[in-house]
């Protein structure tokens, strides 16, 4: 191997090249273009995109009101006491009968208009993290948004859509830290579902290029970990298949400047994961942009596009732990109709997409096609 470089050649490029010598009987793909390179990620880390003040500043009315509370304040004072062991049943072990507190015993989760709750307390601090996806400054309503009140990104930039981060964003749960995403992490990592691969082909050089594609697919093979417990880069990852074609592949064309990866928009379905729920939402007009670690063995950025709103509800109405997440269902979901800015149903104008940023941590991999895998193997 060492003949096929010179003694001063970068490091980087050293592993990488070396890296895709011996993948590419595996995955043909990389080869497409002469003189091109393909590079593999597959991400770890997916947290909602949130802007917390060190003084819940953004929040001035204080948290929103968590479902417990609600069960527990519509109690009398006996009635309280015996079903929360005058205070001492933890609020995990109370949840199962916290949530049945419909007229007829409806879990109010899974049937949120079943009672009408004081509305959700929710952002209206001035910043967000994100990006403007419909091309207004001042939140006026376009052919694919409903008018909306806009943020500033801490960087100063302004027009950013976030109603995803303005929906959640003052329930304690959903706070950089909080529960949900963090169980969702840990089962991901644990579980080795909803993993998302990140192919990216007609690379000329790994820190520039001007004209590249990027794929998405979902993995069939769990995260491998080195000694630490983190994410050993350039482990390879096999996609999923079905019926002889990915089941997931959807791409978006971009560039590399400077080691950061930008894409432009398109709609994209992805593979995910968390709190016992696995779905494949179509995030509309998603971009990607990236920063590729020096020695290409990490990537971190935002995901940036319109979440489907009834997908979001199903996801929360159906998740375990609602007391520790600390929202309300029925209050979310009036709230989550009354923010969502994205793709205007045409026949009632209600807006049926939240606008929304996702921080993600990705890992060099290698993205193995099996079909050309096969292939390659038949031919040798």
């Amino acid at each position: 191997m060492s003949r096929l470089f010179p003694v001063n050649f970068p490091p980087f490029r050293l592993v990488l090249v070396a890296a895709v010598a011996v993948c590419a009987s595996a995955n043909s793909a990389f080869a497409a273009e002469a003189g091109t390179q393909t590079l593999g990620f597959v991400i770890r880390d997916w947290f909602t995109s949130v802007y917390n003040s060190k003084f819940l500043d953004e929040c001035p009315e204080g948290l929103a009101t968590s479902n417990d509370e609600l069960w527990w304040r519509g109690l009398s004072k006996e009635a309280r006491a015996k079903a929360t062991n005058n205070g001492l049943l933890q609020q995990l072990t109370r949840m199962p009968v916290a949530m049945r507190r419909g007229p007829n015993g409806e879990n109010v989760c899974l049937n949120p208009t079943s009672v009408v709750d004081p509305p959700m307390r929710v952002i209206e601090g001035k910043y967000s993290f994100g990006a403007n996806l419909d091309g207004e400054s001042e939140g006026d309503a376009t052919a694919k948004s409903c008018a909306h009140d806009n943020f500033v990104h801490p960087d100063g930039t302004p027009g950013v859509d976030n109603q995803l981060y303005r929906l959640v964003g003052c329930v304690y749960g959903w706070r950089k830290g909080g529960l949900p995403d963090l169980n969702a992490h840990e089962g991901r990592g644990t579980s080795g579902l909803g993993m998302t691969l990140i192919e990216i082909t007609g690379v000329t050089d790994p820190r520039n290029s001007d004209n590249v594609t990027i794929t998405f697919y979902r993995s069939v093979d769990q995260f491998a970990f080195d000694g630490t417990g983190k994410p050993l880069p350039y482990s390879s990852y096999n996609i999923d298949m079905e019926n002889g074609q990915p089941r997931y592949s959807d791409t978006l064309k971009g560039a590399i400047k400077d080691g950061v990866l930008t894409t432009e928009r398109g709609d994209v379905r992805l593979p995910f994961y968390g709190n016992y729920h696995f779905m494949h939402p179509v995030i509309k007009d998603m971009g990607l942009r990236m920063e590729i670690s020096p020695d290409g063995a990490t990537a971190s950025g935002q995901i940036t596009g319109y979440y489907n709103m009834d997908a979001f509800l199903h996801y929360v109405g159906g998740m375990v732990g609602h007391t520790s997440t600390a929202d309300d269902c029925p209050a979310m979901y009036v709230a989550a109709h009354e923010l969502a800015d994205g793709y205007p149903d045409p026949e009632t104008g209600q807006c049926t997409h939240l606008s929304s940023a996702f921080d993600v941590k990705a890992y060099a991999a290698f993205v193995i096609h099996p079909d050309k895998q096969t292939a390659s193997a038949d031919q040798r």
